[in-house]
């Protein structure tokens, strides 16, 4: 029963959001304390909930001061000339820019974190996507794939997990892989140029001029979702406009500018490219480059805890850059809403998992997909233990998977003749679709800084995803790796 009712809450949330007829913070509380309640133990929902919140509350104060941090780098100007760079590299080209999306999420994850690689994405192509007037579904859900693939890096969880949980060395996982995940990120590159070229064949291509002067579109209006002259509209507020002056007939209509719900955000959204705004600092550029620097590789070097790293970084920027009381509460201010958003989204996504870890349904649900794999499986337990890794890693956290399913896999595979490091190494194949899922908090980062409805971000990014995920396990077994 509790697999059941565990697929089904899941099921709902998705279903609910994605049709919007409940906002993810009300779903992700609302929905999992009905399933609690429902299955008889309505009366530990607050020990489930706490212990959820406990688990995440370093995230989500990470997440805080990062966005202050990074916001105070886009008001100083810190990503000016990456923004124009890229812009002039690209030509204005749609294609281009779609490329550029999936290159620049593919470097800046190397530092290992999703919520700074989509903070800096995010601050570098959305100037971009809204001067060209591009989908920005499309780069919410190429800087997901992207970093998914990045994301199996021994330093960025997944592979630290596998290891840790079938005692193997995370660089027997990893380096083995390199091949298919270079493949996988080929496939990124690959599908970033084919969405690029639908983008372009729907708004044209700018010269560099054009796009620099080209004004911007109000937030309240109306926009397609969906393929087809029959898709439905996703209403950005008060004001409605035709998707025939979008030019979405030029085949695209895949995906909505994603603005619907954005909080009418006005032209802060075009700051990159401003040059005359009054927070920029240019005779602090390179000590705010040296500090971001700093930052990061202290990040990735683990010197303290990320939350205090960005913690000392935001009040650090906001005293130098700002060395007055009112400006600093000025720029605190301008960036509350990011912060409540996001901040609000991970502690709802803390309901969600204590219920589900609280409830059992967690441990009913992996033991139900591995009692189902049939005995004639057992010797492809590699290729088993792909293709669960995708609905798993998108329906639980990577700690219940690695830690909780994993193991079942790799003893059933070991009964099999399959090696603990094929299980291993097949487990992380699913990267590039957790990056989308709703219990991951880095997600919400990437579609409130791009003011993308996560409805929508699920409904383009899933089918790519999977499509990616796909292919690294192809890659693994073409290669004789899984």
């Amino acid at each position: 029963m509790l697999t059941i009712l565990g697929f089904a809450m899941i099921a709902t949330f998705l279903v609910l959001i994605m049709m919007k007829k409940m906002s993810p913070i009300a779903a992700l509380v609302l929905i999992p304390a009905l399933f609690c309640v429902f299955v008889g133990k309505g009366a530990h929902l607050g020990d489930y909930v706490i212990d959820g919140v406990s688990s995440l509350a370093p995230t989500a104060a990470m997440l805080m001061f990062a966005i202050v941090y990074f916001g105070v780098m886009i008001d100083v100007g810190l990503f000016d000339p990456i923004v124009r760079a890229i812009l002039k590299f690209c030509k204005a080209d749609p294609m281009r820019v779609v490329v550029g999306t999936a290159l620049l999420a593919a470097v800046v994850s190397l530092d290992g974190d999703g919520s700074t690689t989509f903070m800096i994405t995010v601050s570098a192509m959305y100037p971009l996507y809204k001067r060209l007037k591009m989908s920005l579904v499309v780069m919410t859900g190429v800087a997901a794939m992207a970093n998914g693939v990045m994301n199996t890096l021994p330093w960025g969880g997944p592979t630290a997990r596998a290891a840790t949980a079938l005692k193997v060395d995370a660089t027997d996982i990893f380096v083995p892989m390199i091949p298919a995940l270079a493949v996988g990120l080929v496939a990124v590159v690959v599908l970033a140029y084919v969405l690029g070229l639908r983008e372009r064949r729907r708004v044209g291509t700018l010269t560099l001029d054009e796009a620099l002067v080209r004004e911007p579109e109000p937030e309240t209006e109306t926009v397609l979702v969906g393929a087809g002259a029959g898709a439905g509209a996703v209403s950005g507020g008060s004001g409605a406009r035709s998707g025939a002056s979008r030019g979405a007939a030029g085949g695209s209509g895949e995906a909505a500018d994603g603005d619907a719900g954005s909080g009418g955000a006005s032209n802060d959204g075009f700051q990159g490219l401003d040059p005359n705004r009054p927070t920029l600092r240019p005779k602090l550029y390179w000590f705010n480059a040296l500090l971001t620097v700093a930052l990061l590789t202290a990040m990735i070097m683990e010197l303290l805890p990320i939350p205090v790293l960005f913690l000392l970084g935001a009040a650090l920027a906001l005293t130098v850059n700002f060395p007055h009381i009112p400006d600093q509460k000025a720029r605190i201010a301008a960036h509350a809403d990011n912060v409540l958003n996001v901040s609000g989204m991970v502690f709802a996504a803390a309901v969600f998992t204590g219920v589900l870890t609280g409830t059992g349904m967690v441990d009913h649900m992996a033991n139900w997909l591995v009692d189902t794999i049939p005995d004639g499986m057992g010797p492809q337990m590699g290729l088993v233990t792909g293709l669960l890794s995708l609905p798993l890693t998108y329906f639980m956290s990577n700690d219940g998977f690695y830690f909780g399913v994993l193991p079942v896999l790799a003893e059933a595979g070991q009964a099999h003749g399959v090696s603990t490091l094929e299980i291993a190494r097949a487990s992380i194949v699913g990267q590039p679709l957790h990056m989308s899922s709703p219990l991951v908090p880095a997600v919400y980062v990437l579609v409130g800084m791009a003011k993308v409805e996560f409805g929508d971000h699920t409904r383009f990014v899933v089918k790519w995803a999977v499509l990616t995920s796909l292919v690294i396990l192809a890659a693994g077994i073409l290669f004789g790796i899984i």
